[in-house]
């Protein structure tokens, strides 16, 4: 009898910061990669488009224009899916029908006047910026009482939903903690009483061991593909401090932060040469006034693209059905990650 090989054999993976599993079929990648992986011709974008709302000094809905700003520039958008003034009330039918209002702020940062720019184009110095915005907007979100829990993130890319290419991103500030959040903060507690120590500080610790995952470091963050990753490329920051949130950062930790976001997508881009697609965003604990000690700051990046820059890893029939599955295992994705160049791919 052949003895089981993580590498060869299909098996389910478990994510403990969401107790979800993933079914893994590495001998389905043994096939792939065939084809044709060609570049795909992309439009190079101007510095300014007279026709983009997010462009400095272009009007966006209602008639508001953005100042001539340089660098970043953060208003309330214009479409909020939460809004200050929703009424309180909730639907409370037994158990199989209930619903309540929901409350919260919506915000867009752009991170560059350029509108031809993405971060892995940005200079650090440029990035770090856009960090120093994260840091000011979840202080200032997390003291509104309003506010329990602030989502910073960032959508890349048309198939991503993202209707606009000019270099931005959202914070969703909401009166309840969201879904994937409440997880994550249930799983942590949980070890965190157990242990002592953050769920997310001793996987770390066993993942810079291992190396096997491993994409990038410095001196305060890690990036790597997490072992139970469901997307093909997906990948995860940590910072090597366990802290809390964004805003309890140090001046080095905030550059060193901005720092591996430019190189974990520089790599990202380099995979297929082409602007890598995905939806990224900071976890970190809710804004309620209680303590978390078992939290632990990270970014989750989920890319959508599979075997080359027009093939899309779509979730379909099982995996909607069942449970997510994949076929390039993690260590498999982190090696082609982490042979990568560190210079983007049109510099080179």
């Amino acid at each position: 009898m052949t003895n089981f090989n993580i590498e060869d054999h299909p098996h389910r993976r478990f994510n403990p910061l969401t107790n979800d599993w993933v079914l893994v079929s590495p001998h389905c990648a043994k096939r792939p990669w065939q084809g044709q992986v060609e570049k795909i011709v992309t439009e190079e974008l101007p510095v300014y488009d007279p026709e983009c709302y997010l462009c400095a000094g272009n009007e966006r809905a209602g008639g508001k224009h953005n100042p001539q700003y340089k660098g970043t520039f953060v208003f309330t958008n214009d479409f909020s899916s939460l809004l200050t003034d929703s009424p309180e009330g909730i639907v409370d039918e037994g158990n199989l029908f209930q619903a309540k209002s929901e409350t919260g702020i919506c915000k867009v940062i752009c991170f560059s006047e350029d509108h031809s720019l993405t971060i892995p184009e940005m200079q650090v110095e440029d990035i770090r910026k856009v960090v120093d915005v994260w840091c000011e907007e979840f202080a200032e979100l997390g003291k509104n009482e309003m506010i329990n829990y602030v989502q910073i993130f960032e959508n890349k890319g048309a198939i991503m939903g993202c209707s606009n290419p000019h270099p931005h991103g959202q914070i969703w500030s909401s009166s309840s903690v969201p879904t994937e959040p409440e997880k994550e903060s249930k799983t942590q507690k949980e070890y965190f009483e157990k242990h002592g120590t953050t769920l997310l500080g001793d996987y770390l610790k066993a993942e810079l061991v291992k190396k096997d995952r491993i994409l990038v470091e410095n001196e305060h963050f890690v990036a790597l593909v997490p072992f139970w990753a469901v997307w093909p490329f997906e990948t995860m920051i940590i910072s090597k401090r366990p802290v809390q949130n964004i805003a309890l950062l140090t001046d080095a930790e905030k550059t060193s932060l901005a720092d591996i976001y430019q190189k974990l997508t520089i790599r990202y881009d380099n995979l297929f040469e082409v602007s890598f697609a995905y939806s990224a965003g900071l976890h970190q604990a809710p804004t309620d006034g209680k303590d978390y000690p078992e939290w632990h700051l990270h970014m989750h990046f989920y890319p959508p693209l599979l075997r080359s820059a027009s093939v899309k890893k779509f979730m379909v029939g099982y995996e909607m059905l069942a449970s997510p599955q994949r076929d390039i295992t993690a260590e498999q994705a982190a090696q082609r990650l982490r042979d990568l160049s560190d210079v983007h791919y049109k510099k080179v």
